[in-house]
């Protein structure tokens, strides 16, 4: 499954690159919505996709802080 394949591919990177992965994510959401409020956006179901890449990238995230503590 996709999203598997991705989160596998999370728990593979460092905490440096998980918050690099989650600025980028959070500005392409910022983007996206731009988009959508001026009309220009086809697919609105991208906005949810990548909302749930930021969830993800922070579960990640938070687990890695709680093993290291």
């Amino acid at each position: 499954m996709k999203t598997n394949k991705y989160v596998k591919e999370l728990e593979g990177k460092t905490k440096d690159e998980l918050n690099k992965d989650l600025v980028d994510a959070k500005k392409e959401l910022f983007n996206l919505r731009f988009r959508n409020a001026t009309n220009q956006l086809d697919n609105t179901a991208q906005i949810t996709e990548v909302r749930r890449n930021i969830a993800r990238i922070q579960t990640v995230l938070n687990d890695k802080l709680k093993a290291e503590a």
